[in-house]
């Protein structure tokens, strides 16, 4: 497995664009997140272009938090574009099971053959299962209970599927690690989880091996919470003090305070 610190030295280095369709809720956070992170955010949803960006992006990531029927149109057709242009894009499946219109979203998009799917446990059992799982965006169920399931989608569609939570899990089928950096502050701060699909994409459009990838951002994102966390009061200053510590992270601290487990396949 590739260091993650030098996955993060490498993404910093490229500096990817990634084009995010993301949710009302999310676009600033995820936008300073990115910028934070070393990476260059854009949300160009329009369908007018959306398809037309992601050909010219290094990553695209997908988020149908409030969905509605002319952005899935977007998504669809910026997801078929981003596949004929060799880009990798990233599945966030948020509330995936909570009504039949976000799962045939689900469906669609999944067909489109995603690089990498990340959700919570709730969402990654309902795509998997195409049942209804979870209460809205909030999981209902423990990371270590979608694990089966993550393999299952990870084999069925060929993707890489993360399961984020207290402890998580990221598998591509045959493979698999638990990444267990993190702190309990960060749920409570809206847009977290989304912008961390933004934060995989950078990694991933700076071309790191997805699974590498993708174990290396979910690594990198908990240890700036861990650090943010040690002096914020509240998820108020915990959300000023993430994006300091996600800047500050060198690749050295990011190897010293991974906290990875690698997993037989």
């Amino acid at each position: 497995m590739t260091a993650p610190g030098r996955a993060l030295e490498h993404m910093r280095a490229v500096a990817p664009l990634v084009q995010n369709i993301t949710n009302y809720v999310a676009m600033n956070p995820m936008a300073n997140i990115l910028l934070a992170a070393g990476a260059s955010p854009a949300m160009v949803h329009a369908r007018e272009e959306a398809a037309e960006f992601a050909a010219i992006a290094d990553a695209l990531t997908i988020n149908i938090g409030t969905l509605s029927a002319a952005w899935l149109e977007s998504m669809v057709e910026a997801a078929a574009a981003a596949n004929a242009a060799a880009k990798p894009w990233v599945l966030d499946p948020v509330a995936v099971g909570a009504t039949a219109f976000r799962r045939s979203a689900g469906e669609r998009l999944l067909a489109l053959g995603p690089t990498l799917i990340r959700g919570n446990a709730s969402e990654i059992i309902a795509l998997a299962h195409r049942v209804d799982s979870g209460k809205g965006v909030d999981s209902a169920d423990a990371v270590s209970a979608a694990e089966s399931a993550a393999t299952e989608l990870a084999r069925a569609t060929g993707a890489v599927v993360a399961v984020t939570g207290p402890v998580d899990f990221v598998t591509d089928g045959t493979r698999a690690a638990r990444i267990a950096n993190g702190d309990a502050l960060m749920p409570r701060v809206t847009a977290l989880g989304c912008a961390l699909t933004g934060v995989a994409g950078a990694f991933l459009g700076a071309g790191c091996e997805r699974f590498d990838g993708t174990v290396a951002a979910l690594a990198y994102y908990g240890l700036a919470g861990e650090i943010a966390a040690a002096e914020a009061a509240g998820p108020g200053s915990f959300a000023v003090r993430f994006l300091d510590a996600l800047a500050g992270i060198g690749p050295d601290d990011l190897d010293a305070g991974s906290r990875i487990e690698g997993l037989a396949g």
